[in-house]
């Protein structure tokens, strides 16, 4: 088995949590699957079990391309990050393993990745025990807490990463995405590639470059339509 890294593309929210999706969903194969990619304008994508009414109260500006996941997680600003998915299918001993564990062993490889480009990373340890202050912002905004397992600067305490999570029987499917405010000046191309091989070690594979999987357009189309109805944001 292979972990397959594919070409970085730019897409709206909709189009890019499509996608992300079908490679869950449709990709061929038993091959684990990672890419970059990037905005084709100003975006923000919130969870799934999110409440439209919080998403809206707590959006950081107007006019941004809004979208819902189709995993778990709070609102993330995507203006101004390094984004990232990555699917683990059956078969796969991560697979099996419960979302912390995979939710950390994936924030492992983040850490390492970020480490071998010179910078300061580590895990956030252990959530706020019950009466002690909390870092500021609501929960359900990603960058504004760090919980348990995300990546933060331990010199600063900023948090670096988050992610979400979503299981079913085809895999496992995981969106990454780093704050690029929390990072010094880094090599962004030679850190997914240090970030491709740390997920490899973490799968015990090697790492595969492939061109773009040969996706049914019409279901992509259809998908991102979906995925950009009212119906769909407005969900909950």
């Amino acid at each position: 088995m292979k972990l397959h890294v594919l070409p970085t593309r730019s897409g709206a929210a909709a189009e890019n949590m499509a996608l992300d999706f079908l490679l869950l969903q449709r990709y061929p194969g038993t091959e684990a699957r990672f890419r970059h990619y990037e905005w084709r304008r100003p975006a923000c994508t919130f969870g799934f079990s999110q409440k439209i009414e919080f998403v809206r109260a707590h959006l950081p500006a107007d006019n941004l391309d809004l979208c819902r996941r189709p995993t778990g997680g709070g609102i993330v600003d995507h203006r101004n990050d390094w984004t990232y998915s990555l699917v683990i299918p059956r078969g796969y001993p991560l697979y099996d393993e419960a979302a912390p564990l995979s939710y950390r062993l994936v924030h492992e490889a983040v850490v390492g990745a970020l480490i071998a480009c010179g910078q300061p990373a580590g895990l956030q340890p252990t959530r706020p025990e019950p009466g002690e202050a909390a870092e500021p912002g609501p929960a359900g905004v990603c960058f504004q807490r760090a919980e348990i397992h995300d990546v933060v600067n331990p010199e600063t305490g900023a948090k670096i990463a988050g992610a979400a999570q979503k299981r079913n029987k085809n895999g496992l499917l995981l969106q990454g995405s780093l704050e690029k405010a929390t990072i010094r000046e880094i090599d962004w191309e030679r850190f997914a590639q240090q970030l491709a091989d740390a997920l490899a070690r973490c799968l015990r594979t090697q790492v595969s470059e492939v061109p773009w999987p040969d996706l049914d357009e019409s279901e992509v189309d259809g998908l991102t339509e979906q995925y950009s109805s009212p119906e769909w944001l407005e969900y909950r």
